[in-house]
């Protein structure tokens, strides 16, 4: 099977990592041209996982997304949610026709306020059984360090989807195979929300007692939430689920708790946004959850109040105030 990879960022660097470790030669989509001269004479990324070299030979780069993914069986992508549309822009309607897409986002694309199987679907015709997920708990950072980690590879049918994960095993990462296309891409998403207000928690100086309560109590939300949604995982604690929840929340390496930090700490959200310099999908998912649960009505007084703090300018401080009473 050829792969590709579509975008730059960490986790796509990880993604290629992982499979041209594994000998799997991947043609890679990078928009910027000076990266992909660099990559090729250098044999790293300058951006993002640079201490991660690859065997170039294995490596067939390209700024034109249309000719990565005619020369691809299976199309990873991995650009962030706010930026995915915008890359498949101008592509013909065919274009994904006898190919696998494989998600490595963890996000809704804002603008359709679509999950990206809705949107391929809708906007390509990608048929369900076509499309798979790549879901953590896994930082790029520790796959470039080789640390073991556990990805959950989810899709209609398990046949294919453990082929597909066969291709990302190696001895520091081990593979989990579910059928929850749903339900992983919302936990995707809310784990993101949530590990923003764990990072406003810890910008406002709450200690761990609280952040322990906050973030058990966006675990029960999380599970509400995937219910309303007719989504209704075998084991909610399960690591796709419970697991990248608690690292997002917890670890330093989680771009969402660094940004929800700053905000704690009383950065503007357009101040926090520059600093940070990478994209904290939480952050457009605020807005995106609080649109979807307008319609379905789930209790979320977490999620909606990290909204609100958002893009409603509440004060951080009332807001994180107004959420205690609700936490059990």
């Amino acid at each position: 099977m050829r792969f590709g990879v579509i975008g730059s960022g960490s986790w796509a660097t990880a993604l290629a990592k992982i499979l041209t470790d594994n000998r799997i030669p991947v043609n890679w989509w990078i928009r910027n041209e000076a990266i992909i001269r660099h990559i090729k004479s250098r044999h790293h990324n300058p951006q993002y996982l640079s201490s991660v070299y690859f065997d170039t030979s294995l490596l067939s780069i390209s700024e034109n997304v249309s000719d990565v993914i005619t020369a691809s069986d299976c199309l990873v992508m991995a650009v962030p949610s706010a930026y995915t549309a915008s890359t498949l822009e101008g592509l013909d309607r065919k274009a994904f026709h006898g190919k696998k897409v494989l998600s490595a986002i963890k996000g809704i694309l804002p603008e359709h306020n679509l999950l990206l199987n809705q949107y391929l679907e809708r906007e390509f015709g990608l048929a369900p059984d076509s499309y798979f997920t790549v879901m953590g708990p896994c930082h790029a950072e520790e796959v470039a360090a080789e640390k073991l980690s556990y990805l959950t590879f989810s899709g209609l049918d398990e046949g294919p989807t453990r082929d597909l994960a066969t291709s990302f095993t190696t001895e520091y990462l081990n593979t989990i195979v579910n059928q929850d296309i749903y339900g992983v891409q919302y936990a995707a998403v809310l784990k993101n929300i949530y590990a923003l207000g764990a990072g406003i928690a810890h910008g406002l100086e709450y200690g761990d007692n609280f952040l322990s309560v906050l973030i058990a109590n966006s675990a029960d939300e999380m599970a509400g939430f995937l219910r309303k949604v007719g989504v209704h995982p075998a084991n909610y604690a399960a690591s796709v689920y419970l697991g990248d929840l608690l690292v997002t929340c917890y670890s330093l390496y989680s771009r969402n708790r660094t940004f929800g930090n700053m905000i704690g700490k009383g950065y503007s959200v357009k101040a926090a946004r520059l600093e940070l310099n990478m994209v904290a999908e939480g952050y457009n998912a605020s807005k995106c959850i609080y649109l979807i649960n307008n319609e379905i009505k789930a209790e979320m007084p977490i999620a909606t109040m990290i909204y609100r703090i958002l893009w409603e300018n509440v004060n951080v401080a009332i807001g994180m105030k107004q959420i205690e009473p609700y936490l059990v």
